[in-house]
């Protein structure tokens, strides 16, 4: 179950398409973005398969951003690590 209010308090890249956040109660989460990134069909945000591109990302009041919000996730999306529905990736 995921607090009422939780915030990202770090973030690293930790290899290819994968940032490894830990939330301030202490949650710890390895979130693999390819799938995602893979599957859209957005150029926007196919542009984020760029290496250089996809580890510009930074934390701004608590939220994991990439450019001006070009590209960013519900924190609660991150914190249970599913950024793409099951059967979606079963398509892909």
């Amino acid at each position: 179950m995921i607090p009422q209010v939780v915030n990202i308090v770090s973030a690293e890249l930790a290899g290819d398409y994968r940032i490894r956040l830990a939330f301030d109660d202490g949650t710890r989460q390895e979130v693999d973005f390819k799938p995602f990134l893979a599957a859209s069909t957005h150029p926007d945000i196919r542009a984020y398969l760029a290496p250089e591109r996809f580890s510009a990302f930074r934390l701004e009041y608590g939220e994991l951003v990439w450019g001006d919000y070009a590209l960013c996730f519900p924190v609660a999306d991150l914190y249970l690590n599913r950024l793409v529905a099951p059967d979606l990736l079963e398509a892909a």
